[in-house]
């Protein structure tokens, strides 16, 4: 008995065929990761898809937006003011720092102001002729007849 006691067997552990954990070729588990990878780069074109909201890209768009707003007013020889006037959507910090960037840059190459061609009262008369046309034209076509 005494040689029964100094005999000491360590087998691996025996789990029942319910817990043992299948093993994965590694050519598959490759497969599995290089697919988890291409899923998780595609994310932003799924959030894309499916319209979800992304709270950085949409202030990084008013920003960017409100950036090019500012240096086109600044180019354009329009006040600071005037530019917050007539972009109310903008975000004035944005726009602040765009007129300022172009202002920066315009005085460092000494570049001159262009002034905007377009006068706002002209479009609107147009619009309102066009109506008018249209109706001077449905008045003529019903007394001819």
């Amino acid at each position: 008995m005494a040689d029964d006691a100094v005999k000491v067997h360590h087998s691996p552990p025996i789990f029942p065929p319910s817990m043992r954990k299948p093993a994965l070729p590694s050519s598959l588990a490759r497969a599995l990761l290089v697919a988890l990878l291409a899923l998780t780069a595609g994310c932003d074109m799924l959030s894309e898809l499916l319209d979800l909201p992304n709270p950085a890209r949409e202030h990084a768009m008013k920003e960017a937006e409100g950036r090019a707003v500012g240096s086109a007013c600044r180019h354009a020889g329009r006040s600071l003011e005037d530019c917050y006037a007539l972009n109310p959507a903008s975000e004035k910090a944005s726009v602040f720092a765009g007129w300022r960037d172009m202002n920066d840059y315009m005085m460092e190459h000494k570049l001159d102001v262009v002034p905007s061609r377009l006068v706002p009262n002209t479009l609107q008369p147009a619009a309102d002729a066009a109506p008018a046309a249209a109706d001077g034209a449905g008045g003529d076509a019903g007394a001819r007849q």
